[in-house]
């Protein structure tokens, strides 16, 4: 037993090794690479919807009831197959960066339990999708599943975002620069009305989506709703986002907040514009497959430069000796 811990602590050093030094920018770099690879998740398994791959591999875990591998079957195709197997690939993807995000932050000196905890929601975040993904799979892509499994990708990226963001080192001022002008209490409530509004739109583009012709499979279920109602919804509350962040901009603006702040907020609006443009072009073109991916990417940029606009609105630490700790000056920072 001695013998077999031993082996696991240094495999764990081995491991810890390679993610690099104990610092912040380690941290930030793996939390930069875990937003990245379920954003790229996300997307991926929208491609796989929208080319009828949903069942592509009719079990779970296996592939195949034969094969964990793709194999040859009367009844599916095998590029169907091969797009399917490929994300389910990609989830081990995410899982090293989850794992590498999670020692990162456990190697911190000193630690801090804010960073431990949110590098935590990755590798269990991993574990739950792929439990989820066979229950999807033994639905029949019925789309309640699926749309919880979509959500969850959505509170990874948060997940991983507020650690990218939460572990930006700060550099200590020199006393040459102007100091930032702290976000008022009022533009930051507005911050987070503007993320509820866009997560609020993301959960109705779930239902337009479960809604609609791309199901995954011909065997899969929709939800009941009427198209056309679901879809003037979604971009009702499109317009509530895109109004919001332009009242959170013109805020920013006015009462001098940073230039960080406000150019998430631009950044964020000329994204929105962007999705408008290809949900617009989408729905007007009978909803081609293609397009339906690159919105599906749009929605997770949306999200992402929301999660961006709210933490570069969030209240900043006074400035301190450059003695200081970095990571006890952001113990002291608001989320």
């Amino acid at each position: 037993m001695k013998h077999l811990l031993a082996l696991a602590d240094r495999r764990l050093l081995s491991a810890a090794r390679i993610v690099g030094p104990p610092t912040l920018p380690t941290v930030h770099r793996w939390a930069l690479a875990a937003v990245v690879v379920n954003v790229l998740i996300t997307v991926t398994g929208a491609a796989v919807r929208v080319t009828g791959s949903g069942l592509g591999c009719p079990t779970w875990p296996r592939c195949t009831p034969e094969s964990f591998v793709p194999s040859a079957h009367d009844e599916i195709s095998p590029i169907n197959m091969a797009i399917e197997f490929g994300n389910r690939l990609l989830t081990f993807v995410v899982l090293l960066v989850a794992v590498a995000c999670l020692l990162a932050a456990l190697r911190l000196l000193p630690r801090r339990r804010d960073l431990v905890l949110l590098a935590w929601l990755q590798p269990v975040g991993v574990a739950f999708q792929g439990v989820w993904g066979g229950l999807v799979v033994r639905s029949a892509l019925n789309p309640v599943t699926v749309s919880v499994h979509f959500l969850v990708s959505i509170g990874m990226t948060a997940a991983a975002y507020a650690l990218y963001a939460r572990s930006r080192a700060r550099v200590p001022a020199t006393g040459h620069e102007a100091p930032e002008r702290p976000v008022r209490r009022e533009v930051r409530a507005l911050a987070w009305a503007l993320l509820a509004s866009v997560f609020v739109l993301v959960v109705a583009g779930v239902v337009v989506t479960g809604t609609g012709p791309h199901s995954g499979d011909e065997m899969a279920s929709r939800f009941g709703f009427d198209i056309e109602t679901v879809a003037r919804i979604h971009a009702d509350i499109a317009y509530v986002a895109v109004g919001l962040t332009f009242a959170l901009a013109f805020a920013l603006h006015i009462t001098g907040a940073s230039g960080r702040a406000r150019r998430a907020a631009w950044t964020l609006l000329a994204v929105e514009a962007a999705q408008g443009v290809v949900g617009y072009v989408q729905y007007f073109t009978g909803v081609p497959a293609a397009l339906v991916n690159l919105h599906v990417l749009g929605a997770s940029l949306v999200w992402v430069c929301a999660l961006r606009v709210l933490f570069a609105t969030r209240p900043h630490a006074p400035a301190e000796p450059a003695g200081t700790d970095d990571a006890d000056r952001l113990d002291r920072v608001p989320a």
